[in-house]
């Protein structure tokens, strides 16, 4: 039977939802460099034939001796994770394992200053941008391009420490504030694991002007949409767009739906900029997650790519919607075994889905302006959807009950999230208004069950 490595760090689907689906292609031996969560873990936990957990594990290229020596233990087929921040040493470790993996690629899709330049002499249409090492690289960047700028980690995931500058006065509280914002980030061990002192890696870009005029023939979704792939041996396999509700400043993510209801014509122009993206970097094997800028006009850039599939839902999205199991898809392929992949990017489903984000603000980004204890079981969450629709708690991602709702953090990302959830309709309409009825109306059903 194939034995397939897992190295485990924070990030990445669920557990209970990724662990069965890795189960189904043979033995699943987890090497957890973090410790593993105990929700959840009656789910996922048989889905394991061995667990090897590493306290204080090592960094750099120590780290990938730790993978690589572990893999030989095992007699492993193939080596992989979920997780953005473990994504380059696992390439690394599966390249002396002489097994598939995301090859020398891994480092223009980990870095995003590696990424926008491979972009750049690509021809893929990427914001200006520039590195910043210093308060007065920043000072230069705003003197030189138009405001707003995004100042963000290199090497950063989940929206965390990105910070919105609208002048020059704004440079030296920024660079303060992005400190800080790394800081927290990593106390959760939302850090690079291979490559050293990433934090110091940063830049600044000019903040396209989004708009869904053109793309979309409804209102109320985001002026940005996200590509699902996988690359095997070579071949970017784009499988469906996410959509996305409009971020909550700055920039933090809540909600994501499928199917994509903008015209087909205009999710084949999204697939071929995708692709053209994707292609640049030079990946081997692995998932993608690409996310795109829509802008008026017809125009759109590229944001970001990442060697690894979405997090949160993003998978359990594709496989509930389109019939597509991303994630033992990649397996397979990392298996070396004979893999369908759609001939061109699927647009229709068979219902709807959606990975809703909850945070203490409503969809238009409003605070809440109360802190309600957090006890989302006994919210009345009927009450908020509409007739058919189901929705289902992330356990993995769930705030600890009985505590009061944190104030909203802008510089938080998705530390600001106090769970995270399956929302499911039977059309793509219905869904859409199921997920701004949970954003603007959990706050009021939090009290009223306090009572």
């Amino acid at each position: 039977m194939n034995r397939i490595l897992y190295v485990y760090v924070k990030g990445g689907a669920p557990l209970e939802y990724a662990f069965p689906r890795i189960a189904a292609c043979g033995e699943l031996h987890v090497l957890a460099l973090a410790p593993l969560p105990a929700i959840a873990e009656e789910v996922w936990r048989p889905s394991c034939t061995s667990i090897e957990e590493v306290a204080d594990a090592p960094r750099g290229d120590e780290l990938v001796e730790l993978i690589v020596e572990y893999a030989k233990s095992i007699g492993a087929d193939a080596v992989l994770t979920l997780s953005e921040f473990a994504v380059l040493a696992v390439a690394h470790a599966a390249s002396r394992l002489n097994l598939a993996g995301a090859g020398a690629g891994i480092l223009r899709a980990r870095d995003k200053r590696l990424m926008r330049e491979a972009w750049a002499a690509a021809g893929v249409p990427i914001p200006s941008f520039r590195r910043v090492d210093s308060i007065a690289d920043l000072s230069a960047a705003l003197a030189e391009f138009t405001p707003p700028l995004l100042l963000k980690p290199a090497w950063g995931a989940g929206s965390v420490a990105q910070i919105v500058l609208n002048s020059a006065e704004d440079a030296a509280g920024a660079w303060e504030e992005i400190e800080r914002g790394l800081q927290a980030g990593s106390r959760v061990g939302m850090n690079e694991l291979y490559a050293p002192d990433t934090d110091r890696d940063r830049l600044v870009e000019e903040i396209a002007q989004g708009s869904t005029e053109g793309w979309y023939q409804e209102p109320g979704f985001g002026d940005y949409v996200s590509v699902e792939g996988i690359v095997a041996d070579g071949v970017y396999h784009p499988l469906s767009i996410t959509a996305k509700l409009p971020t909550v400043p700055s920039f933090v993510e809540v909600a994501s739906t499928s199917p994509c209801v903008m015209p087909v014509p205009l999710q084949r122009r999204i697939e071929e900029v995708s692709r053209q993206a994707v292609d640049a970097l030079g990946l081997e094997n692995c998932g993608t997650h690409t996310e795109l800028k829509l802008m008026k006009d017809g125009e759109l850039v590229v944001i970001e790519t990442a060697a690894r599939f979405g997090g949160l839902l993003t998978t359990r999205q594709v496989h509930e919607v389109f019939g597509l199991d991303p994630i033992g898809m990649l397996v397979r392929q990392l298996l070396g075994e004979r893999v369908e992949y759609p001939e061109a990017m699927l647009t229709e489903g068979v219902r709807a889905a959606a990975s809703v984000a909850v945070v203490p603000a409503d969809a238009a980004g409003v605070p809440w302006r109360t802190r309600p204890e957090w006890n989302p079981q006994a919210v009345d969450w009927q009450r908020l959807l509409s007739p058919g629709s189901t929705i289902e708690a992330v356990p993995a991602f769930a705030m600890p009950t009985g505590r009061p709702v944190p104030a909203f953090d802008p510089a938080a990302g998705s530390r600001n999230w106090l769970g995270v959830y399956l929302l499911s309709a039977v059309d793509a309409e219905t869904l859409h208004r199921d997920c701004n009825a949970v954003l603007d109306g959990l706050e009021a059903a939090l009290h009223r069950a306090a009572g």
